[in-house]
């Protein structure tokens, strides 16, 4: 049963998630209060114009967050990692966890009903086995949820096909990054992460309480490559970064891509499809905004470097 009040306070507004999220609660009819710590930013104001609340607050002030969230009934909380878009050149993982437990204190300080938290696939193994930096902090994020006994429902997506569309994989006419070549990486749509956010949060009577990896396809990066390729009629070479090249600039990113190497995510695809069936697959995330995104970042690149 739908929530009878139907105001979600979207921390993270302005990010990729937080504008994926804000739509698809937008269109489910939800009251969106969208946070954002730069009211007057272009991302704020386009959130502004489509119908959501605009609220000045920052995570890591957690009486902004508070007063924010105080009155609605549901609350999606998601954090940058470190080298995030936006994210000060100093930000480490402490403060990524210190911010999401803000948001979680908030929540529970302002009584919301209802606590979306998206961490990342494989958060949970954790305690089993060593797992990257990025995974460890959103686990500590969980644990304080858990601790505080909110309502809430963890989503753990995997690495997004956005990740393909810029110059984290896109450089000098290739794709590159550091998985092996024979390595499937799985990923996601961010917009599927959205729609499954409003599903949540409209069902909180089957969302309450669970923590589910979600899943949309599984590629290796010379797939990814070939995919990218065809769709913008190009020949896109796939080039891997020598883990020891990215180790000179940070242990940590070198040991995340070698757990992708060797362990990687394991979310179960065919759930993801169930909860979800419309989820986008690699080809058709292309075919309907990715193409068009890669597009728009080569032909600027191309332009840039004319212009030098």
């Amino acid at each position: 049963m739908t929530p009878t009040n139907k105001t979600v306070v979207v921390v993270g507004a302005t990010g990729l998630q937080g504008r994926a999220v804000t739509r698809h609660l937008l269109r489910g009819g939800w009251q969106v209060r969208a946070l954002t710590r730069d009211p007057n930013g272009i991302q704020a104001q386009a959130l502004a114009r489509v119908g959501a609340q605009v609220v000045r607050a920052r995570m890591e002030d957690v009486d902004s967050v508070t007063a924010a969230a105080e009155g609605a009934w549901g609350l999606f909380s998601v954090q940058p990692t470190v080298g995030s878009p936006g994210t000060a050149p100093d930000f480490t993982t402490e403060d990524e966890v210190r911010w999401g437990v803000n948001v979680a204190e908030a929540a529970h300080d302002a009584g919301v009903g209802h606590l979306v938290f998206t961490s990342v696939a494989g958060a949970d193994r954790h305690p089993t086995e060593k797992v990257p930096v990025n995974l460890v902090s959103k686990w500590r994020i969980e644990q304080h949820i858990a601790h505080l006994g909110l309502p809430a429902t963890i989503l753990r997506p995997v690495s997004f096909m956005e990740n393909f569309t810029g110059g984290y994989a896109l450089r000098n006419g290739t794709l590159t990054t550091g998985l092996a070549p024979d390595t499937a990486q799985q990923i996601m749509a961010v917009d599927d992460v959205g729609f499954i956010t409003e599903l949540a949060f409209r069902h909180p009577e089957e969302w309450i309480g669970r923590a589910v990896s979600l899943a949309a396809d599984e590629l290796t990066p010379v797939q990814v490559a070939e995919a990218i390729g065809e769709a913008l009629g190009i020949s896109l070479p796939y080039v891997q970064i020598p883990i020891e090249a990215i180790r000179n600039l940070s242990e940590d990113f070198a040991y995340a891509n070698e757990w992708l190497n060797e362990r990687g995510y394991r979310a179960d695809i065919a759930a993801t499809r169930r909860i979800h069936p419309a989820a986008m697959d690699f080809s058709t995330w292309l075919e309907r905004t990715g193409a068009a995104q890669i597009s728009v970042f080569m032909n600027s690149s191309r332009t840039a470097g004319q212009g030098a």
